[in-house]
């Protein structure tokens, strides 16, 4: 038997089933639904049914009886290390990075570098995912923290789910914000026409909102500030969409022919802010805006 131990670290309203065949990636959803009949897979202590919703903050312990090894390799992959102490890391993720391997990409990801050159992570996530308390999408820069122990993942991980970290984005979005700042409050889950995306969904989604402030009024696009009280997937990129103003370059929310030349969206994580999980002091980390934004802001610039 293999023990794996998984800390759901993002909202979400999957199927237990359903969230463990991707969260194993190389294990069928008939196989988990088996292991979830005979008892080998625990939720918070508890067997579940395999429709159980998986919640954040959920504690996952699975057996796997004769698993398929897999290997992620360390790789020198340059990394820009915006601070570390014994129980965490803060990286400023580039653009075009995925976060952690996944099939068919088991290579270049942050995982990949971050084993090369860190040389404890937390091991809550599994082989997969380790030291990873949040992501960013592939085409999202900025900052995240990486947990190097157990302790210390726990502790970051009940924070983003009691909404206590302070996560502030910058975007730049298509057309002129009317109001200088506002809430968006609209309730996201799984586009119904397409499972691999993400929708507004007053009938499935569950409940996010995001609060915006316009930094500048470009030529035919806004600079704006967007801070998050909820942690849906593509939460901003979504929540603009809704109202009408898709963040620049979104390759899956945007429909602007203009948006095929930009390699990715215009969104950036630029401040971070949440309690030590050691010294129990609050910390806040701020990166500045990568060289493409500062580009297209002159470019734009009224």
């Amino acid at each position: 038997m293999d023990l794996i131990e998984l800390f759901v670290d993002e909202e979400d309203d999957e199927r237990l089933d359903v969230y463990l065949a991707v969260q194993l990636n190389e294990v069928s959803r008939s196989f988990i639904q088996k292991l979830i009949k005979e008892g080998l897979v625990l939720v918070n202590g508890e067997t579940k049914k395999p429709r159980y919703l998986v919640k954040e903050g959920d504690y996952i312990k699975v057996q796997i009886p004769k698993p398929k090894k897999l290997e992620i390799v360390p790789e020198d992959i340059p990394l820009d290390i915006h601070y570390e102490d014994e129980d965490i890391v803060i990286v400023n993720k580039p653009k075009d990075m995925v976060v952690h391997p996944a099939p068919g990409n088991y290579r270049g990801t942050l995982v990949n570098a971050l084993l090369y050159h860190i040389d404890n992570l937390s091991s809550i996530n599994g082989i997969i995912r380790p030291g990873i308390v949040h992501r960013l999408d592939k085409d999202t820069s900025g900052l995240l923290v990486v947990a190097k122990n157990d302790n210390s993942h726990r502790f970051l991980s009940e924070q983003l789910k009691n909404r206590e970290i302070l996560r502030e984005y910058v975007a730049i979005t298509h057309g002129v914000l009317k109001n200088e700042e506002g809430i968006i409050d609209a309730p996201i889950g799984r586009d119904p026409r397409d499972r691999k995306r993400m929708a507004v969904n007053a009938r499935n989604g569950k409940g996010a909102i995001t609060y915006y402030r316009v930094l500048d009024y470009l030529d035919g696009y806004t600079l704006v500030q967007a801070n998050l009280k909820t942690g849906r997937t593509h939460q901003i990129r979504v929540h603009f969409k809704h109202i009408n103003h898709p963040i620049v370059g979104d390759p899956v929310y945007s429909n602007r022919k203009e948006d095929r030349k930009y390699d990715g969206q215009f969104l950036h994580a630029r401040k971070l802010g949440f309690i030590h999980p050691r010294t129990k002091e609050y910390m806040e980390f701020e990166t500045d805006l990568p060289l493409a934004f500062k580009e297209f802001i002159q470019k734009y610039k009224k």
